[in-house]
Parts: structure tokens; C-alpha cells; sequence
């Protein structure tokens, strides 16, 4: 008997041979591959960085984000919302992975790909225009209040 057990072709069989660190794509070489009109992420070494002005931004945004969570994470709100350009739907993100989305941004001058988040509650997130008016209330009644402070006469 050649080949015996263990053994394939006169070779014997080692643990973990032949084995693969990524899946292998089931549609490799295939016409009718149902990615192949996917994003190519070597497609993004054209991108251009980030203008000084967009840079800017994402630091002010990044700024006006500790802010808002500041004054919004103790009443509950667990982040933003934002309505997505590409795919016209709500996205949901708590503040840490909208302060890494932004980072990511700086860093890489492109932002992550994005998947909605799953069963969210809405309640429970605000976008970013009623977080800024909520901040920039709450500075309007800090200074209204200071400014009471020092136009009431001391005895």
C-alpha cells in the first residue's frame, strides 16, 4: 500500500500546511464576480491630502466634538447623527468612533468606510446643528449670567 495514512503522494501530511491567513475569494478569476465593480483601495493612493482649510476643519470639528459631549453625554445623548451624503441614510455614531472617524481623517486624509449602525436608538443621538445650538445656549446663559454678576451693585 503506498501513501499510507498521513501521507498524500508519498508526502506525509503536516498540521496547519496549505493553510491561509485571509479567506480565499471563492470568485477569484470568475467573469460573473459579484465585486468586481467594487472599490479598489489601491485606488486611493490618488487621492489628494487634506487643504489647510479642510485640515482646519476637522481640527474645529474635533474641538467643538469634546464640547458637545461634554455638556451632551451626562443628559443621555450617546452621540451624533449624521446624514450620509453617499447613501442618503442616518448614521449613528457615538462620540468615540466619530472622534477616531475624524482623526482617521487627519491622519489618512480620507474618511473610514462607513456601515449604519446596527438598531440604534434614535432618541438617544442629535445632530451636529442642535449640538452647537445647545453649546452655544449654554454659553449665552453662562455669559448672561456673569454679565448679571457684574452689573448688580456689591454692599
Amino acid at each position: 500500500m503506498t501513501g499510507g495514512l498521513g501521507q498524500a503522494g508519498g508526502r506525509a501530511w503536516v498540521y496547519g500546511e496549505g493553510v491561509h491567513d485571509e479567506p480565499i475569494d471563492p470568485f477569484n478569476g470568475d467573469p460573473a464576480d459579484p465585486a468586481a465593480d467594487l472599490h479598489d483601495p489601491g485606488d486611493d493612493a490618488a487621492l489628494e491630502p487634506l487643504t489647510d482649510v479642510e485640515r482646519q476643519d476637522v481640527l474645529e470639528d474635533l474641538a467643538d466634538l469634546e464640547i458637545y459631549q461634554a455638556l451632551l453625554a451626562p443628559i443621555g445623548v450617546r452621540g451624533l447623527v449624521i446624514e450620509c451624503e453617499d447613501c442618503h441614510e442616518p448614521h449613528y455614531f457615538d462620540w468615540d468612533l466619530l472622534r477616531g472617524n475624524l482623526r482617521h481623517l487627519l491622519s489618512s486624509g480620507r474618511p473610514r468606510v462607513h456601515e449604519p449602525a446596527y438598531d440604534p436608538d434614535p432618541d438617544h443621538y442629535v445632530t451636529w446643528d442642535y449640538a452647537r445650538g445647545y453649546a452655544d445656549g449654554v454659553h449665552d446663559t453662562l455669559t448672561e449670567s456673569g454679565e448679571d454678576d457684574t452689573d448688580s451693585p456689591s454692599a
